[in-house]
C-alpha cells in the first residue's frame, strides 16, 4: 500500500509543475488595459522561425509554373486591401510591402521585355531607382517611397500613399504547381509576388495587351524572403473580431481568389500575347486550370 502511495506522490509532483507550467503560457485574451490583445511578441518570435517543408528535388515528377492576378475588387480579397488606413493594429497587403522595403526587404526589378521575374543581385533595386519604380507621377519629388539621401534610408510618403492605393488594385503571383511521388499527391507554392499599378507613368498601352500588364508592374518581391513579414502581421477580421490569422497563413490556406492570366509554355508566352478575343481567353484559362485540377486524378487511372 505505501508503495501505490509513494507513486501517486511521485505522479502528481510531475503532473502538477507542468499544468502550472501549461497555464503561465497561455496568453490571455484582454491586456492589462481591458483591452482585446492583438498584436504579442509571441508571435514576432514565432516569424523567425517559419515552417519551410523542403521537397527532394528527385520526388518531384512533374511541375508547372503559372501566373495569377488576385484583384482587390473581389470582395473574398477585401481583407488584402484593407484598412486604406494603417492603423496600430491592422494594415493592407501593399501598404506592409511598403513597410518591409522600409526594413531592407530585397525588392526586385520588373523585367520591360516580358512579365518573368528575375532575382539575381543585378536586378535588385537601391536608391533612386527604387524611388523611380514607385513614381507616383513623373516628378521625382511625388514619388511614393523617397530616399534620404544623407542615410540612404527609404521612408514612405503617406500624403502620396493615400493617392497612390486608390488605384493600386492588383497583384501578380508567379505559383509552381508540382506533384510529389513521395507524398503522392499536388502542391503550389506562390514564389513571387508584384504589386501592380495601373496609372504608372511608362503604361501607355491598352488594357487589353499584355505590354499593359508588364508596365503595371512596379517591382517584385520573392515570396519566401516576404515571409517573415506577412508572418508578423494580422490580416483584418472579417465579420470575426477574434480572428487570429496573419498573411502568411492567408496566403498559405490560399484563401484569396484569383484568376489565371498565364503559363509557363514552349512559345514563352502569356495568353494575352496568342489571343485578343476574350472569349477564347476565357476558353483557354478554363483549360488551363482543368488540367492542372485533373492532373493527379489522371495519374491514378487504368
Amino acid at each position: 500500500m505505501k508503495k501505490y502511495w509513494i507513486v501517486s506522490i511521485v505522479i502528481v509532483m510531475t503532473i502538477v509543475p507542468n499544468l502550472l507550467s501549461a497555464q503561465e503560457k497561455e496568453i490571455p485574451f484582454f491586456d492589462k488595459k481591458g483591452n482585446v490583445r492583438i498584436q504579442t511578441t509571441e508571435m514576432d518570435a514565432l516569424a523567425d522561425t517559419i515552417a519551410v517543408v523542403n521537397h527532394r528535388a528527385d520526388d518531384i515528377v512533374w511541375s508547372k509554373i503559372v501566373y495569377r492576378i488576385i484583384d482587390m475588387r473581389d470582395k473574398q480579397n477585401y481583407q488584402l486591401y484593407f484598412p486604406m488606413r494603417p492603423n496600430d493594429q491592422y494594415k493592407g497587403l501593399f501598404r506592409l510591402m511598403l513597410d518591409a522595403i522600409c526594413k531592407g526587404v530585397p525588392v526586385y526589378k520588373r523585367n520591360p521585355r516580358e512579365i518573368v521575374p528575375s532575382f539575381n543581385d543585378s536586378a535588385r533595386l537601391g536608391g533612386d531607382d527604387l524611388s523611380k519604380a514607385f513614381a507616383y507621377d513623373n516628378n521625382m519629388d511625388n514619388n511614393l517611397i523617397q530616399i534620404d539621401p544623407v542615410t540612404n534610408q527609404a521612408k514612405v510618403v503617406n500624403d502620396q500613399y493615400f493617392n497612390y492605393v486608390r488605384n493600386q488594385f492588383k497583384f501578380l503571383i508567379q505559383e509552381i504547381v508540382f506533384f510529389d511521388k513521395h507524398a503522392t499527391r499536388m502542391y503550389s507554392k506562390v514564389m513571387a509576388i508584384a504589386p501592380l499599378y495601373a496609372l504608372h507613368p511608362d503604361n501607355t498601352q491598352s488594357q487589353q495587351s499584355i505590354k499593359f500588364f508588364q508596365q503595371s508592374v512596379l517591382c517584385w518581391f520573392a515570396f519566401d524572403e516576404l515571409r517573415p513579414y506577412l508572418a508578423k502581421q494580422y490580416v483584418i477580421p472579417n465579420g470575426n473580431e477574434t480572428q487570429r490569422l496573419t498573411y502568411d497563413e492567408y496566403f498559405a490556406q490560399k484563401l484569396y481568389s484569383s484568376y489565371l492570366l498565364g503559363d509557363s509554355n514552349m512559345f514563352n508566352r502569356m495568353l494575352l500575347e496568342s489571343e485578343v478575343n476574350p472569349d477564347k481567353i476565357r476558353k483557354e484559362q478554363n483549360r488551363i486550370e482543368t488540367d492542372l485540377l485533373n492532373f493527379e486524378e489522371d495519374l491514378w487511372e487504368y
